[in-house]
């Protein structure tokens, strides 16, 4: 009878043992980071989405396309937004790292002041690819993987040879601007700059920030024509809302988009198209927002281990009065 209770108690203390190495083992897991495999939970992979903000067309087509191809594929989606805030995206980048998604897609609002969470997520494990706007300082293949976006310096380049063509080299222009510190402002900027620079007779008379915004870039615009009125002859916008606006702003002081003052933008969605059939406006260069696809699959190849390069540039076209009625049906 004591060897029988002795056996019993053998059994035991083998299936306890057994039991808390399980349970050991699972907490590891539980706490790992990192895109090598499925999410804490040993579920679907969960990734992290930062956007800046959800407001306009752009943004809103951009989180559409990120979404709809983490379903497709079957990820879990952890999404925020700073709800145009740089404060409040830095604490939702610290809250996707004290979550353990296995990976974050940052769309940065600022070129600046990520350095924080980016090391927190570095420590952690987990790979940041950045979206549509970049970083001064980090590195890509140290503090992040990859930028995956368009070149918003050769944007700006492309506008400003058009406009040069158009205008024969003369031109009063009023510019408005992205967002104050963010790289796609200081980018196009900086290209359209670059382009004109070599025609004296092409002067920027007035530049200001319009926050990416229609009513801003209108009511911006309202002042500026006050301001300057009759001088000027273009309107060179980084974004085709604040584009948008303008013209309204145009309308209402009497003025001519489109004809006594050429209106040319960036992003080339479907209602700058519209205004481009309806000769309100002249062109826009595209920056496509359907990051979804190439997103996931340089997501895919990192998983792979496959060498990535420090930037991955989309291919984007330009709309004007010769295409812009072929392209309005597939634009965002």
């Amino acid at each position: 009878m004591k060897s029988l209770n002795n056996g019993r108690r053998s059994a035991f203390a083998i299936l306890l043992a057994v039991a808390l190495l399980a349970l050991v083992t699972g907490g590891c897991r539980k706490k790992e980071g990192g895109a090598s495999g499925g999410g804490a939970g040993g579920g679907k992979m969960r990734v992290g989405f930062s956007q800046t903000e959800t407001d306009g067309p752009w943004r809103i087509a951009e989180t559409k396309s990120m979404q709809d191809e983490a379903a497709k594929r079957g990820y879990e989606m952890v999404f925020t937004n700073a709800r145009g805030d740089t404060a409040t995206q830095v604490s939702n980048l610290e809250d996707l790292v004290a979550q353990r998604v296995d990976a974050i897609f940052l769309a940065p609002r600022e070129a600046k002041g990520y350095e924080g969470p980016l090391q927190a997520a570095k420590e952690a494990g987990i790979p940041v690819f950045l979206i549509d706007r970049e970083l001064e300082g980090p590195k890509a293949g140290d503090d992040y993987v990859t930028f995956i976006g368009s070149n918003f310096i050769e944007e700006g380049k492309r506008a400003g040879e058009w406009l040069a063509k158009q205008t024969q080299g003369k031109a009063g222009i009023i510019e408005l601007l992205g967002t104050a510190g963010s790289s796609v402002a200081n980018d196009r900027h900086q290209g359209f700059a670059d382009a004109i620079k070599s025609y004296p007779d092409m002067k920027i008379i007035a530049a200001q920030d319009g926050n990416f915004t229609r009513a801003q870039g209108q009511n911006v615009m309202q002042n500026l024509i006050q301001a300057h009125g009759k001088t000027i002859t273009v309107v060179y916008a980084h974004n085709d809302e604040m584009a948008l606006g303008a013209i309204q702003a145009l309308k209402a002081a009497g003025m001519n988009p489109g004809k006594d003052v050429i209106v040319l933008s960036v992003d080339g969605q479907k209602s700058a198209l519209e205004a481009i059939n309806a000769g309100e406006m002249n062109a826009t260069v595209e920056c496509n927002p359907r990051f979804g696809p190439v997103a996931f699959d340089t997501l895919e190849k990192f998983k792979r281990g496959e060498r990535l390069p420090p930037k991955i540039i989309n291919q984007d076209r330009f709309f004007d009065k010769s295409n812009a009625a072929q392209f309005v049906g597939e634009a965002f």
